[in-house]
């Protein structure tokens, strides 16, 4: 298992994320900036050894991971449990939006606190507790050695602290790399989500 490779993908681009609004578990589809993104990773990542691609079940992360499916031979699988951050009622608003409505609570979420809660969603501690979770569970029940995750931006920053992808970008870490950061929780710190 220490072998184990993941590939961290964040998903293409959405309409929501040009316009800056909040997606959380909210679901729109890829842009057409987004499927273009999603085809340029697809072509980075034809050389690598990716046994499996499992995504979040939101839709812009199962299109960016079928076209990378279709790409490189693989069918994706969804896990529900490596959605975003549930960001609550602030889904679909701009920061703007937020702020002017509950500028404490955006005071407080953006002091990068695992505890800050977004609206009635999560904090940033429970998203990392449950993405954590989610891959140490794939982990103990693969026998692949490579698998692509096709994700979020707070879901990456959850498994490797301090690592920001932007839509389409990727990144490789060991199961180990990930596993170090599942007991460090307080680590889990970010701005934002969109």
């Amino acid at each position: 298992m220490d072998d184990l490779r993941f590939v961290l993908i964040r998903h293409g681009e959405t309409p929501w994320n040009a316009a800056g609004r909040w997606q959380g578990h909210s679901d729109p589809s890829l842009s057409a900036v987004g499927r273009e993104q999603a085809a340029r990773l697809a072509g980075e990542l034809t050389g690598e050894p990716i046994d499996a691609i499992i995504a979040s079940d939101l839709r812009r992360a199962f299109e960016t991971a079928t076209i990378l499916g279709d790409a490189i031979g693989l069918r994706p699988e969804c896990d529900a449990r490596l959605r975003e951050l549930d960001v609550g009622r602030w889904g679909g608003e701009t920061r703007d939006q937020i702020r002017l409505r509950e500028p404490e609570a955006l005071g407080y979420f953006d002091t990068g606190s695992p505890d800050a809660r977004a609206a009635e969603g999560e904090t940033r501690r429970e998203l990392a507790a449950r993405v954590h979770a989610a891959v140490a569970d794939i982990a103990a029940r693969t026998s692949v050695a490579c698998i692509a995750l096709v994700v979020h931006s707070g879901v990456v920053r959850a498994l490797l602290p301090g690592t920001q992808l932007e839509n389409g970008e990727w990144k490789i870490a060991n199961f180990s790399e990930i596993e170090a950061n599942a007991s460090n929780l307080d680590e889990v710190r970010g701005a934002g989500l969109l």
